[in-house]
């Protein structure tokens, strides 16, 4: 494989940037998720074409491919030979976690006492602790299927909504994500203005499927 080749086989599919909007509701986010699609595709960003190119996304297998303006999105888009992906949108109430091979959070903060909770003690532990992370999971869990979930303080006993937890920089819950399929990275300019538009208090990611 040339240079140009592993290049272009890199940046196309495995890499992914993601915004979550972690405040808009699940009765919401349809209607935001074609706004911004409107708003995208306006500005040159996206075209109205599908492509499951490169696109593994959660419960999402095709998005829209990047339209002529795509660079004026990224921070750098110098290297002729970048060809970005498809732009996936999800709509639900789902949790999503950045990197690889994740699927809990490494700790939650209670926004009632501030204490933060432990769930996978990095550098010793690797693999979360199930007994702590499971009142957790299952706030989660009923968050998902029907819009409210509450998991305990262990310190200061508060109920508190799983949507309202301090989680990890890659660990976020919201009912509408973006994923940007093998872009060069999203420019700071731009995901202001993206939250701009959305209205609401985002997460990012970055990751590898």
């Amino acid at each position: 494989m040339s240079g140009t080749d592993q290049r272009e086989a890199e940046t196309m599919g495995d890499y992914f940037e993601r915004i979550v909007d972690v405040e808009v509701t699940g009765e919401e986010a349809g209607q935001l998720a074609e706004r911004m699609t409107d708003w995208m595709v306006a500005e040159g960003l996206i075209t109205r074409e599908l492509s499951g190119d490169g696109v593994y996304s959660l419960t999402v297998d095709k998005g829209y491919v990047p339209g002529p303006n795509w660079a004026r999105a990224v921070a750098d888009a110098s290297d002729p030979h970048w060809l970005p992906g498809p732009v996936a949108v999800i709509v639900g109430r789902h949790y999503h976690v950045g990197g690889q091979g994740a699927d809990e959070a490494e700790y939650a903060v209670c926004p009632r006492c501030g204490t933060r909770t432990v769930v996978i003690d990095y550098p010793e532990q690797f693999e979360a602790d199930e007994q702590v992370w499971r009142p957790f999971k299952d706030a989660i869990a009923a968050w998902t299927e029907t819009g409210e979930g509450r998991a305990p303080c262990s310190t200061c006993g508060a109920s508190v909504p799983v949507t309202e937890w301090q989680w990890d920089s890659g660990f976020a819950l919201g009912a509408l994500a973006f994923d940007f399929w093998g872009w060069p990275p999203l420019s700071t300019s731009f995901r202001t203005a993206f939250s701009r538009q959305l209205g609401h208090r985002v997460a990012e990611h970055t990751g590898k499927f």
